[in-house]
């Protein structure tokens, strides 16, 4: 109808768009707004710090000289150092600072010849810092105060204190603490360092031993003096001495704090939780006895892990502490470095505790570095056993406990023979069978399954031992492994070097296949052959080698010793030779370095 009026609504399309434009709007205006109130109340606090600050600084100015100083500070005088204001309904922290100045004008008590009255003038400070207003950097004015008389000499000397971080640099704004309590008033200076690193106090009371100095920075490690007491009757750093008209000079060194990562786990890369061990540091506050700045017993978490935080740069150790375990090795060796601001993952080996052992640590004497693939042989009257550095194991020596055990868990039996084995004859031998008075001319064996923990890279089959009667022939010894990813395979496949089925390791040709790499399980087959019914070949032990990331490197680990003195030989290729004698009575380490040839 003619002149009809449309009375159709809004689509939520535009609707939509309204709205989103009303709030770009808004955003936009509350945003000017909070940034004109920020303004504002940035320009209100600088506003009532000014005058905080000017009015303490007109304080001071208004003081006698004498009486410029800090209670307790040096020097001296009727100010606090810390105080609180309110203006303005905000509170504020006042810090005040006074420091005698050494002006070289007339000399310095490091000038030829020396001023004995340095104290020329004095530099006043005043911080001020809202409390309540997560204010990022203080407020800060100064001013210089002079003498109206002649400056006179004094019995004081001078307190010089550098800070530097762990390569010798200067370290700036480090927090120095200055206490002295043998004075009335005691004497309590909190001040920090300048650009060059230096603190220097002029016109110290003298003392001897009376100044406690603790140096420290956000984030930083400390350094500190240390008084003597019955914990610590020779402390490495005492307390400063200030004598009449004499500099003292004390250093100390700070430098960012790092992190160790702790991880306890066992030879075949199972974790270890709740393991105590005692990690410490080669940095010493003490001597006769030697007392260390680190030295802590610690327990690693139910997972075997442990984060240290906040730890400062060392050369740190570790060792196993109680009755649960002795220690395999480290990864890295242990003692290793821990830089300035530094985060090091460090893994513990341990294995169950035997009354004695001995852990053979092997470095290359010309970079330090732990050598791996180095041949050490421990050997006694009564025991003779070689290992690899820097490689796993899992070992058989005896098989009189018999057949019948699928998975390696009693190391006196195994998984089967062909009866044509003799594993009780002789005490941790297997040899062939005597039919009557002649020797069965062959026979095998074949181990249980060893689980090695982890996927492993396999390195050598090794049998002991490494020679055989003449007369049994070039075959007496002759080994074959199988490897899987599962403990129960539908078959176990038996390969030699080559990696097929028509070869055999012996104690010559021992390296393994890389075919095996990658895998978990293990087991062996060992085949004894004689050419003369008269004779028969002999094994003692059966070792498999590996590397993991739980193998520690250049570190061999013996188990289960008798007391007594042991022969130590290390021999790698393209090194000399080392040989020595070790007492063993207990868990023992030593550690050999290795010359290149």
């Amino acid at each position: 109808m003619s002149g009809a009026r449309d009375e159709r609504g809004f689509t939520i399309l535009e609707v939509t768009i309204g709205v989103a434009i009303f709030l770009i709007f808004a955003v936009g205006v509350f945003s000017a707004l909070t940034t004109v109130f920020k303004t504002v109340y940035q320009s209100r606090l600088r506003i009532l710090e000014t005058a905080v600050a000017t009015e303490q600084l007109e304080v001071i100015r208004n003081l006698p000289f004498a009486s410029v100083g800090v209670v307790g500070g040096v020097p001296a005088g009727v100010l606090v150092a810390n105080k609180t204001i309110v203006r303005g309904g905000m509170v504020f922290i006042v810090t005040t600072t006074i420091r005698n100045i050494d002006d070289p004008f007339d000399g310095t008590v490091t000038s030829t010849p020396v001023d004995d009255a340095p104290a020329d003038f004095k530099y006043a400070e005043v911080e001020v810092q809202c409390s309540q207003c997560n204010q990022v950097k203080p407020f800060v004015m100064s001013t210089l105060v002079a003498p109206k008389d002649v400056e006179t000499a004094t019995n004081n000397g001078s307190l010089f204190i550098q800070v530097f971080d762990a390569v010798g640099l200067p370290i700036s704004g480090a927090t120095i603490q200055v206490d002295n309590t043998s004075t009335v008033p005691t004497i309590a200076i909190n001040d920090l360092t300048g650009e060059d690193g230096w603190l220097r106090i002029i016109d110290t009371v003298t003392g001897t031993l009376a100044y406690h100095i603790r140096v420290s920075k956000n984030g930083y490690s400390s350094d500190y003096t240390v008084t003597s007491s019955p914990s610590n009757p020779s402390p490495t750093k005492l307390p400063a001495s200030v004598v009449s008209q004499t500099i003292t000079n004390a250093f100390f060194s700070i430098d960012e704090l790092g992190a160790i990562n702790l991880m306890t786990m066992s030879p075949v890369c199972e974790e270890i939780g709740t393991a105590p061990v005692l990690l410490r540091g080669q940095k010493q506050i003490g001597s006769l006895p030697v007392v260390y700045k680190y030295d802590r017993r610690l327990t690693t978490n139910s997972d075997g892990s442990l984060a240290i935080a906040g730890i400062e740069w060392d050369t740190y150790s570790i060792q196993a502490t109680g009755t649960a375990y002795d220690l395999v090795g480290t990864i890295p060796l242990s003692p290793f470095n821990l830089l300035p601001g530094a985060s090091q993952d460090v893994s513990v080996i341990l294995n169950p505790h035997s009354a004695r052992s001995l852990l053979v640590k092997v470095k290359d004497s010309g970079t330090g570095l732990p050598l791996s693939g180095a041949t050490v042989r421990l050997s006694s009257a009564s025991y003779d056993q070689s290992l690899l550095t820097g490689l796993g194991y899992v070992q058989q020596t005896d098989w009189s406990g018999g057949a019948g055990q699928v998975s390696f868990l009693n190391n006196q039996q195994y998984f089967s023979d062909d009866s044509r084995i003799d594993t009780t004859g002789e005490p941790g031998e297997i040899k062939l069978k005597l039919a009557g008075e002649v020797y069965l001319l062959d026979g095998y064996l074949e181990s249980s399954t060893f689980d090695l923990g982890t996927n492993v890279n396999f390195s050598n089959l090794l049998v002991n031992p490494t020679s055989q009667p003449t007369s049994t022939g070039s075959s007496a010894v002759r080994l074959q492994l199988a490897t899987s990813n599962s403990s129960t395979p539908t078959e176990w496949e038996f390969l030699g070097p080559d990696g097929t089925a028509d070869s055999y390791y012996s104690a010559i040709n021992t390296v393994i296949n890389s075919i095996n790499n990658g895998n978990r399980y293990a087991r062996y087959r060992v085949f004894l052959e004689t050419a003369d019914s008269a004779a028969t070949p002999n094994v003692s032990d059966v070792s498999i080698t590996y590397t993991t990331s739980c193998v520690a490197p250049g570190q061999s680990f013996f188990s289960g010793l008798s007391a007594g003195d042991y022969d130590v030989d290390i021999s790698r290729n393209g090194y000399t030779t080392n040989s020595g004698q070790i007492t063993i009575n207990g868990n023992m380490e030593t550690q050999v370095n290795l010359s290149s040839l």
